[in-house]
């Protein structure tokens, strides 16, 4: 009888919200555990975790916290990732990266396992977790690219608060119970903490995530045009995106516009999304059932509806695609990742 490969994991950021729903999963999934480390600042060390019964310590994220530690994801911040990265390679752990400090590095594969999974194997000590708005679209439009070809991608994103961090979801409650009152909102987070005017997210939508960059799109929408090149292996796509924070606690929304290179029946198309892996479809324009956030949170998949042929383009094609961004868009996949690691397929 064969024995079970057990690994020692840190989690760095445990005490943050992508970090607390890694631990979840762990537990849940029963992930081969030989001990469980969890990591964050100077400020939360101490904090009291409990897991599978246990009662956890965390610590304070330093360089020699991963000596004999050979699975680590990160989930703190890309300063974090940057200054403890190296030293957790150097210790010999496989570092799983949810920041977007190495996504574009050429020695880093960016891996969402439904798509490019094959990628893993050649890492050097180091994997990256790609956006969370980037990883559900790329999952969607996978099939789809492997059986027509792909040659335009726009994408419209209706994002989460939840992606700016806990501060961000407190402000919009706040905020939403101020302005019911008749009060003034007085912003103090959105869009970015780091950005010297703030905006009311309450009862509103701000076309902002991130700084903007000189060529006038954020930084969010140029990480989603880079990022689905490098994941997808093609220079040639043309991808164009504008991201936009909205009102929602849970779950990430996106309208994306694609021109596929063949022919294609809708059916097919449909039939495709049924089939392939991480996939939902949820397209019902008769009972006006499509997937929204209040049903994607809490869920692993991602969903798509709305599919239809565009009007103007034959080969346009629209979707509805909708994840919960703290899961598929951080820890499920980084916890996928972890898991063909420990457990290859």
């Amino acid at each position: 009888m064969s024995t079970q490969t057990l690994f020692n994991v840190a989690v760095v950021g445990a005490t943050g919200a992508v970090g607390e729903q890694i631990l979840k999963l762990l537990e849940e999934r029963n992930f081969p555990l030989a001990s469980l480390k969890l990591l964050s600042s100077a400020r939360s060390a101490g904090t009291k975790i409990a897991f599978k019964g246990k009662e956890l310590t965390v610590e304070e994220a330093k360089p020699e916290s991963f000596k004999g530690v050979d699975i680590a994801l990160f989930s703190a911040g890309g300063d974090v990732s940057k200054a403890l990265i190296p030293h957790a390679v150097e210790h010999g752990a496989v570092c799983i990266d949810n920041t977007n400090a190495y996504r574009m590095d050429p020695e880093t594969p960016l891996v969402v396992p439904e798509v490019n999974i094959d990628k893993i194997s050649d890492h050097k000590g180091i994997i990256a977790n790609p956006n969370c708005s980037t990883i559900q679209m790329v999952a969607a439009l996978k099939p789809l690219y492997d059986r027509y070809g792909m040659s335009r991608i726009i994408v419209s994103t209706y994002q989460a608060v939840s992606g700016a961090g806990a501060k961000a979801i407190n402000e919009m409650l706040r905020q939403s119970r101020e302005v019911l009152a008749g009060n003034d909102a007085n912003p103090d987070i959105l869009p970015s903490a780091s950005l010297p005017v703030k905006h009311q997210i309450a009862f509103n939508v701000i076309p902002q995530i991130d700084k903007f960059t000189d060529n006038g799109f954020t930084l969010e929408e140029m990480k989603m045009i880079r990022e689905t090149k490098k994941i997808m292996g093609d220079d040639t796509l043309e991808v164009t995106a504008t991201c936009v924070r909205v009102p929602v606690v849970y779950g990430h929304s996106e309208s994306v516009y694609v021109e596929l290179k063949s022919d294609f029946e809708i059916e097919d198309v449909k039939n495709l999304l049924s089939d392939a892996p991480g996939i939902v479809l949820l397209d019902d324009p008769a009972g006006q059932q499509y997937p929204m956030p209040v049903f994607a949170a809490g869920k692993n998949e991602t969903f798509v509806g709305r599919v239809r042929r565009d009007i103007s383009n034959p080969r346009g094609l629209n979707l509805w695609i909708v994840s919960d961004n703290l899961l598929k868009g951080a820890a499920w996949n980084a916890v996928q990742i972890a898991e063909y690691i420990a457990i290859p397929q």
